[in-house]
């Protein structure tokens, strides 16, 4: 065997060629070792609808809701909604129910959504199921 004549002088150097890491592969190996999911949280986005962290959407099914019931929320009204979401979440809350100005939400906070709103007048009754917490702002 004559390692000579392939140009490598030493173990050292056939050490450093092929087991020494080089900037570029450390910093592509830092990048690969992130989810897209942790990407898009760096960069203030959420994975599932590219909406702005920490900001509730809204469901198919609640945006129906709201334009059947003509129930329109101002800037104020969603600053509040997205606060009681945000409290609930604090509190451990899963499923919650949010009551705010004779209108109620249904928020799934892990998720930052509105499954679905009603005002006073839809809700007969007043039972509301599949909540584990209730926030009134």
């Amino acid at each position: 065997m004559k390692v000579q004549n392939q140009g490598y002088l030493s173990m050292e150097q056939l050490t450093d060629q092929y087991l020494s890491r080089t900037r570029v592969q450390e910093e592509k190996e830092s990048v690969n070792s992130l989810s897209f999911r942790d990407i898009l949280r760096q960069k203030g986005m959420d994975s599932r609808t590219a909406a702005p962290a920490g900001e509730l959407k809204f469901s198919k099914h609640a945006m129906n809701r709201l334009n059947d019931r003509n129930i329109a929320l101002d800037s104020s009204q969603l600053e509040r909604l997205n606060d009681g979401a945000r409290k609930a979440g604090e509190k451990g809350i899963r499923e919650s129910l949010v009551l705010m100005d004779q209108l109620a939400f249904i928020v799934n906070v892990p998720s930052l959504t509105v499954v679905t709103a009603m005002d006073s007048t839809a809700t007969d009754e007043n039972i509301f199921t599949n909540i584990n917490g209730a926030v009134i702002v």
